[in-house]
């Protein structure tokens, strides 16, 4: 079986990787990489790297101080079903509390608000697949993190974007209205 990695197409043994949907969603991978279903065709990605953390921490802080953690929760990489055979893992993904409960009787829930820490490895094609993706699916706001520019895409539709630099106000309106940080506030050195 041919798996991506990004654009590459690489060679695996056909017992070593699922050979569908059904079988990813059973499957626990070994090898430290994570996937996803995109039209039948497993695609695989490093996730998050060490480097990246500091961006969900501190987004993790703001969803905290802002109160948020009292109606939903922030998860890393969660598994969501963005059609019956497409599965996505977005960096960051927010849950009502509503959706939380309805997942854990098994139900699928697309989340409202998510967000892509873009990697060096990241090809923008495939990038544009998951945006057009998420809003298909009913998501209503993503962005786009670039931590190597300081540069933050704020989507409300796929034609709706606002391109945060230095000072610029990211929000996560009209989901979690009061969820906003600058630019600068976000990719400040730790102290």
């Amino acid at each position: 079986m041919f798996v991506r990695n990004n654009n590459a197409m690489i060679q695996t043994t056909p017992s070593a990787v699922p050979q569908s949907l059904a079988e990813l969603l059973d499957w626990e991978p070994t090898d430290g990489y994570k996937y996803e279903w995109y039209n039948g065709e497993l695609v695989r990605f490093s996730g998050m790297k060490k480097k990246q953390y500091f961006i969900y921490s501190i987004l993790s802080k703001l969803f905290y101080e802002k109160g948020y953690h009292n109606g939903g929760t922030f998860i890393a990489e969660p598994d969501v079903m963005l059609t019956a055979v497409q599965m996505r893992r977005p960096d960051i993904a927010y849950f009502s509390n509503e959706q939380v409960e309805a997942g854990r009787h098994d139900e699928d829930v697309i989340p409202a608000f998510v967000i892509e820490v873009i990697s060096e490895s990241d090809l923008a094609y495939r990038i544009e697949e998951k945006i057009a993706e998420y809003f298909k699916a009913g998501i209503q706001v993503v962005w786009s993190i670039l931590p190597e520019h300081e540069v933050v895409y704020v989507y409300t539709s796929r034609k709706q974007v606002t391109i945060c630099l230095d000072d610029d106000l990211c929000t996560a309106t009209p989901v979690l209205p009061d969820f906003t940080i600058s630019v600068n506030t976000l990719f400040a050195p730790s102290v």
